[in-house]
C-alpha cells in the first residue's frame, strides 16, 4: 500500500528505534508536524534551532543513541549549523532533518530557501537532498547507519516539501547498499602483537585516551588492561570518564590545562599508547616537542586520524573495543606487570604530583567564593553521580579539573569546536534521555546567555536540570588571556551589564538561587537538588581567578604556567 512521504518518515524513524525528536516547526515541515501526534515519538519543542541540535547532541552523548532533530527550511536550517559543527568535531551521532522548499522552486530564491546541503557539506559526515519520495526510506536508513557507525558524526537530510506529500510504497528494514562506505572494525593481529611487545619492553608506558574509548564502549577493557599491565592513564577533555577519575592510575587531563603530572608523564614517557584520540592541538602543544622520548602506538577507527598531527610508530586502524580486547587476550596469557615492576616510573609520577597538584585556597570567612570550590562542592554533594554538562571557557576547565568522572557518558562538553551556549541545551537533552538522573550544567555568565531562552524548554517539559553559573562578571577565559598575554588590556570582556539571573529564572517559571558566601555553597547545591524543577544557581565568584596549569600557545606541554 502506498504511503505519503510523511508517513514513511515516521515509520522509518520508529524502525530505527527513535523515541525522541528535538525540533521547531515552520512552513516547510508543517506536513511532518501535522502527522506527528499520530506516531509514538516524543517531540521536545525548543526555543531556538541551535539549541535543538545541542540537545540532540547531549541526548546522544549521554545515552549512546542517535539524536534526532527536525527544523524548517531557510533560517531554521542555517540556525543548526553551529550545533552540527559541534557534533562533527566531537564525533557525535545525530541526524538533522531540515525542511526545504518544493523541488521545482529550489534554486529560485524562494521564500525561506537556503542551500543547507552545500552549507553543511564541510561539517557533516554526510548529507542528502532527497529528490523523490521513492528515495526517502532508504536515505533515512542510510543516514542513521552512517551517523552511528565507524567514527560517529552528524548526518543532514534535506526534505523538499513535495517529497513529504508524495506517495510511494513502504518496504521496511532491508540490506543497505552503501558503495564506498567501508568500516575497518577488526584490529590487525600483527599490529596488536607489536603493540603488546612494545608495552613489555617499555619502562615508562602511558595510556593517552580520547572520546573514542567512550563512543566504542571500551572503558571496561581499558581499565582491565591498565590494571593488568600497571600502565598509568591520562585523558583528553573528551576522554574524561573513559577511565575512572578516582583510580590510582589516573593522572588527570593532559594538555593546555592538564595536570602537571600528566604533562610531565607524556614528556618523559618512552611509550605512549593513544586510544581513540586525535592528538588535538590543545593536547599536543608544540608538536615538535610532544612526547619526544616515546615510541607511539595509535589505536583509532578513523584512518585519516593516524599520523595526521603526530607521526606514530605502530598504527592500529580499528574499533577501540576490538583492539583492547585483543590486547587483553594476549596479555592474559603473558606475564602480568605488577606495581613493583613499575616502581621507578610510578614514583617519578608521584613526585610530579607532589611538586604541583591542582590546588586553590578557599577561605570561609572573607566572603569570596573560589570557582574551583563550587565545582568541588557539586562533586561532593552529588557524590560524583551526576551527569555534568559544561559551557565553554574557565567553567569548562574547572569542571574537567575538579569533578572526578568515574563513568563514561557523564561529561557533556564541546571539545573540538568550543561552542559557547552548548551546555544548557545539552543538559536538557541528557535529562530527556534520563528523566530520573541528576543533570547539572556548569556554566559561565557569558556562555549561559547564549541559549538561556531554553529555560522555557526545561520548564515546559518538566526537566529538572540544574544550572550552576560560575559568575565572575567577565568572559573569563578571554580575560585570562588578556591578562597573561595582552598587557592586561581587558577589551570588551567585562560582563557587568547582565541580567539578574534569579529574577530571570523566576520569570520563566524556574527557581533562582543567588550565592555570595562560601559557607552557603554546599547548602545551595543541596537545595537545588531537592527541588524537582529547573534551578539556576548564581554563584558570585572571585572575579579574577585563573585556570592553572596553563600551557601558552606555541609552547611544549612541559612548559606550564603554574600560578
Amino acid at each position: 500500500m502506498a504511503l505519503t512521504g510523511t508517513e514513511i518518515f515516521f515509520k522509518t524513524l520508529l524502525d530505527e528505534g527513535v523515541e525522541t525528536i528535538f525540533g521547531y516547526p515552520g512552513g516547510a515541515v508543517l506536513n511532518l508536524y501535522h502527522r506527528m501526534p499520530d506516531f509514538d515519538i516524543r517531540h521536545v519543542l525548543v526555543r531556538h534551532e541551535q539549541a535543538a541540535v545541542h540537545a540532540a547532541d547531549g541526548y546522544a552523548r549521554a545515552s549512546g543513541r542517535v539524536g534526532v532533530v527536525v527544523v524548517t527550511s531557510g533560517p531554521g536550517a542555517t540556525n543548526t549549523v553551529t550545533g552540527i559543527a559541534t557534533a562533527h568535531m566531537d564525533s557525535i551521532p545525530i541526524v538533522v532533518f531540515t525542511g526545504q522548499v518544493p523541488s521545482m522552486l529550489i534554486g529560485n530564491d524562494a521564500f525561506q530557501e537556503a542551500d543547507i546541503v552545500g552549507i553543511t557539506r564541510p561539517c557533516t559526515k554526510h548529507n542528502y537532498l532527497v529528490k523523490r519520495a521513492t528515495d526517502l526510506e532508504s536515505v533515512i536508513r542510510e543516514a542513521f547507519h552512517i551517523a552511528k557507525t565507524g567514527r560517529p558524526g552528524p548526518v543532514l537530510v534535506d526534505l523538499p516539501r513535495d517529497v513529504m506529500t508524495g506517495e510511494t510504497d513502504y518496504h521496511g528494514k532491508g540490506d543497505l547498499n552503501l558503495k564506498g562506505y567501508a568500516i575497518k572494525g577488526a584490529a590487525d593481529k600483527k599490529s596488536v602483537e607489536e603493540a603488546y611487545n612494545a608495552i613489555l619492553s617499555a619502562k615508562r608506558p602511558l595510556f593517552y585516551i580520547g572520546g573514542g574509548v567512550i563512543s566504542s564502549s571500551a572503558a571496561k577493557e581499558l581499565v582491565e588492561l591498565a590494571e593488568m599491565l600497571t600502565i598509568p592513564v591520562t585523558s583528553s577533555l573528551m576522554g574524561l570518564g573513559g577511565f575512572p577519575g578516582t583510580h590510582p592510575l589516573f593522572l588527570g587531563m593532559l594538555g593546555m590545562h592538564g595536570t602537571y603530572r600528566a604533562n610531565m608523564a607524556v614528556t618523559n614517557s618512552d611509550l605512549l599508547i593513544a586510544v581513540g584520540s586525535r592528538f588535538d592541538d590543545r593536547v599536543t602543544g608544540k608538536v615538535d616537542e610532544f612526547a619526544p622520548k616515546a615510541k607511539i602506538v595509535h589505536i583509532d577507527i578513523d584512518p585519516t586520524s593516524i599520523s595526521k598531527n603526530i607521526i606514530v610508530d605502530i598504527p592500529i586502524v580499528s574499533d577501540v573495543k576490538d583492539a583492547l580486547k585483543k590486547l587483553l587476550k594476549i596479555a592474559s596469557k603473558g606475564k602480568r606487570i605488577m606495581k613493583a615492576d613499575r616502581k621507578e616510573w610510578l614514583s617519578k609520577i608521584a613526585k610530579w604530583k607532589d611538586t604541583h597538584h591542582l590546588n586553590y585556597e578557599q577561605k570561609m570567612d572573607n566572603g569570596v567564593i573560589k570557582p574551583q570550590f563550587v565545582v568541588e562542592s557539586i562533586y561532593k554533594v552529588t557524590k560524583g553521580e551526576a551527569i555534568i554538562a559544561t559551557e565553554v571557557g574557565q567553567n569548562q576547565m574547572w569542571a574537567a579539573q575538579f569533578y572526578n568522572f568515574d563513568r563514561p557518558r557523564t561529561l557533556l562538553t564541546s571539545g573540538g569546536l568550543g561552542t559557547m551556549g552548548y551546555g544548557f541545551p545539552a543538559a536538557i537533552g541528557a535529562q530527556v534521555a534520563f528523566p530520573e538522573k541528576l543533570v547539572f550544567d556548569i556554566a559561565g555568565d557569558g556562555s549561559i546567555q547564549m541559549n538561556i531562552q531554553e529555560i522555557a524548554t526545561a520548564v515546559q517539559h518538566n526537566l529538572p536540570v540544574k544550572v550552576a553559573i560560575i559568575n565572575n562578571g567577565f568572559l573569563g577565559m578571554v580575560r585570562q588571556w588578556q591578562e597573561l598575554f595582552f598587557e592586561e588590556r581587558y577589551s570588551h570582556t567585562t560582563m557587568d551589564f547582565a541580567p539578574d539571573f534569579v529574577k530571570l529564572a523566576e520569570a520563566y517559571g524556574a527557581v533562582g538561587i543567588k550565592v555570595e558566601d562560601p559557607k552557603a555553597v554546599e547548602n545551595a547545591v543541596e537545595e537545588a537538588i531537592s527541588i524537582k524543577r529547573p534551578v539556576i544557581i548564581d554563584f558570585r565568584v572571585d572575579k579574577e581567578e585563573n585556570v592553572y596549569p596553563m600551557v601558552p600557545v606555541g609552547s611544549s606541554i612541559d612548559k606550564m604556567l603554574l600560578v
